[in-house]
């Protein structure tokens, strides 16, 4: 585990080391190494009040255990508020980025991946990394902080009719303006550059909706943006790696196959 930020953390705030219900750590990065051509980091969900350690510790053993490096980003979350989280997902894509030779992989195979709000977080690295959100801290924010693709797991993309109550008011605070509603539901900041993404959820989930996946799947389509979209007919929110449900657990071989066929191993 290190430190993810040098001695610059943008949007710090000393008063919430105090309060042990903020989970107040300095935001950390945690590399699972594996001999593998790409990477793939990892934001855990927990609706931005905390971070869901089988979303996050338990995905990447499993990836490393499949031959591909991993990185759990252990980014900021309530009471902060955008653009802390965000920011830290950057400088995680940067520090796996700038990293790359040091663990054997390729720079320009960095995947993002998330569940749940951790999917809202890689959801919006992608289709915002062209916004500056911070300004440089030292050289390892030189680099690109555009992933090369995407893993959303029963992911929060919606802040308006399909939205997550509780992720919304805790990454955005009780009153929000619509625009920032708009601009953080990330189906409406697909563009062109957005990286492919391989989503998964379950149509019975009744926390986050289906209709999030959905809505990133129709908007990636028409940008002709390549994806692939697995919806399970049964499964509650949360499932993780879903060992207990082996239907809905094909989606880890299915996201095997798809970062082999992206030449991620």
């Amino acid at each position: 585990m290190e430190k993810l930020w040098g001695n610059i953390i943008p949007y710090w705030n000393d008063e919430y080391i105090e309060n042990e219900e903020t989970q107040p750590r300095i935001p950390t990065i945690t590399a699972y190494p594996a001999n593998s051509k790409g990477a793939v980091v990892v934001f855990a969900g927990g609706a931005y009040a905390m971070r869901a350690p089988y979303e996050g510790y338990d995905y990447a053993k499993w990836l490393q255990g499949i031959g591909i490096t991993a990185f759990v980003a252990d980014y900021r979350v309530a009471p902060y508020k955008h653009p802390a989280q965000i920011s830290d997902a950057i400088r995680a894509v940067r520090y796996a980025r700038y990293y790359a030779d040091k663990y054997g992989y390729d720079k320009n195979k960095i995947a993002v991946m998330g569940s749940s709000p951790g999917g809202h977080l890689a959801g919006s690295v992608s289709v915002h990394f062209d916004k500056k959100m911070y300004d440089a801290t030292d050289e390892i924010d030189n680099e690109d902080c555009r992933p090369n693709a995407t893993i959303l797991c029963y992911p929060v993309i919606d802040m308006l009719e399909y939205r997550h109550d509780g992720s919304r008011q805790n990454l955005l605070g009780e009153r929000v303006l619509h625009e920032m509603k708009e601009f953080m539901s990330l189906y409406k900041q697909v563009s062109r550059d957005t990286p492919p993404a391989f989503i998964w959820h379950t149509s019975f989930d009744q926390a986050v909706p289906v209709e999030n996946s959905l809505l990133y799947a129709d908007a990636l389509s028409k940008k002709h943006i390549p994806f692939e979209l697995h919806i399970y007919p049964f499964g509650q929110h949360g499932l993780g790696l879903a060992d207990d449900m082996p239907h809905v657990a094909q989606w880890k071989k299915s996201l095997e196959n798809w970062l082999m066929l992206l030449e991620w191993k």
